[in-house]
């Protein structure tokens, strides 16, 4: 079957996610039939590039011949079993793992990231419930944060686009500044901006600590903020002055976890550890569903006791799914083996310089980079201007999802150098003829999410 056949099935059977069906009416949406590497390829045999690894989930290239080995290997013994009362090798190893690599223990699973975040702020609010001061129930979480679309999630999620239409459903809590480093004042560097974002973070903890519960915070980089990169001082702080007022530290490693951001974690890049860790997206090399939330000792011991009710009874029905811990352990297993941070490090360091002429351009603002992410703003009055770049990169075979004016590159960790000056060119070619051409009609549109 083509591309159009597959089209029209979509289109009358499918509700796609974060999307306005509306707009396929005249943006087609693309069958993808197979993936190999950084490269999709359609049903008619067209190639695009996976700048952003299919929604940040995917580390190692699409088709990664040893995780695909590790989920063949256990489909031979076991699929699932629920982990409410039973238990199996590949979660309790990953378990293991994950918490040597983080300080962090008692592994509870769900399956995408915001489950993460719901399953954190349930466990925080209830912590304190069960630890007798259960007036601190209320979060704090940065301006332009992202944490997830469910309802829980959206309560700490600040971004209006997804979240408005469901205020009256949402549990409100408190906003405080973030550290975003392009948000400097003249004569201020990146550690400034985050200093000053934590002194307004203590302002509030000051008066407000007995109603609090966690402050929750994307590490190093707020990804639906448009990228927003911020100096890890801020992490530091947060740190002392959750320790000083007896608030949770969650981190929100949904996206910039298992290396995105240049180590491991991002948190290692201020020495601290949270009290809770989210994780998820590329856990899996993005082959499965699977997300995790990691926390302290002294959190799951305030749970331990006789009475059922004081226990953590949240579940899904595919917690801890073995074939997906097994994708998550192939994944440790790459970064073990192959020494994936040093080389990502060399990969970013060139990378950076290939992209030295889209710095440059004319219409480029606020060029940056982070481990192996990299975004800029584009000058421009256009109000269509996410779809119609994602629009014409498409037509010059490259997945690129701008957020409103910011463009960001999140590619594989595979990508080679060709392809990553194929990437340049093509966004050069796009900025220039978006510049130029009248294909496009000026007309004020909702940004891609």
């Amino acid at each position: 079957m083509s591309n159009q056949d597959w089209l029209a099935r979509s289109r009358q059977a499918v509700w796609h996610p974060c999307t306005q069906m509306k707009r396929h009416e005249a943006l087609p949406l693309v069958p993808i039939a197979r993936a190999e590497g950084v490269w999709l390829t359609d049903f008619d045999g067209k190639r695009y590039l996976d700048a952003v690894s299919s929604w940040w989930v995917n580390l190692f290239g699409h088709g990664h011949p040893a995780i695909k080995a590790a989920i063949k290997d256990q489909l031979d013994s076991l699929e699932h079993v629920m982990l409410a009362g039973f238990t199996h090798r590949p979660v309790i190893e990953l378990s293991e793992r994950l918490g040597k690599l983080t300080g962090l223990g008692h592994a509870f699973y769900g399956s995408d990231g915001a489950s993460a975040t719901e399953i954190a702020l349930k466990m925080s609010f209830h912590y304190w419930q069960n630890s007798g001061r259960p007036g601190k129930m209320r979060f704090l979480s940065l301006e332009n944060s992202y944490h997830g679309e469910t309802v829980g999630a959206l309560a700490v999620t600040d971004v209006p686009l997804f979240s408005s239409t469901y205020a009256p459903l949402l549990k409100a809590g408190t906003r405080v500044p973030t550290p975003d480093a392009r948000q400097a004042r003249d004569g201020e560097t990146a550690e400034d901006v985050a200093r000053r974002a934590a002194r307004a973070l203590e302002n509030v903890l000051a008066k407000q600590a007995d109603s609090i519960a966690a402050l929750i915070v994307e590490p190093l980089v707020q990804g639906a903020a448009g990228m927003a990169m911020y100096h890890p001082a801020y992490l530091e702080e947060a740190r002392r002055l959750c320790d000083r007022y007896q608030v949770h530290l969650i981190a929100d490693e949904i996206a910039v976890g298992f290396g995105r951001t240049g180590t491991l974690f991002a948190c290692e890049q201020a020495g601290i550890r949270p009290d809770f860790l989210c994780l998820s997206k590329g856990i899996t090399g993005g082959f499965l569903p699977l997300s995790c939330v990691l926390t302290t000792d002294g959190v799951y011991q305030a749970f331990y006791h006789d009475e059922v009710a004081r226990g953590f009874l949240h579940s899904h029905s595919y917690t801890g799914n073995a074939l997906a811990c097994r994708a998550a352990l192939a994944v440790l297993d790459l970064f073990e083996q192959e020494d994936v941070l040093a080389r990502n490090r060399e990969k970013a360091a060139h990378f950076s310089t290939l992209l030295a002429p889209l710095r440059a351009h004319p219409q480029v603002r606020q060029f940056r980079q982070q481990g192996m992410i990299w975004a800029f703003e584009v000058e421009t009055t256009r109000g269509d201007f996410a779809m119609a770049f994602f629009s014409a990169m498409l037509q010059r075979g490259c997945l690129v999802r701008p957020i409103g004016n910011t463009v960001y590159f999140m590619p594989p960790y595979v990508i080679e150098a060709e392809e990553m000056a194929l990437l340049c060119q093509a966004t050069l070619d796009t900025l220039d003829e978006l510049q130029h051409s009248g294909q496009w009609p000026e007309r004020a549109t909702p940004p891609l999410p």
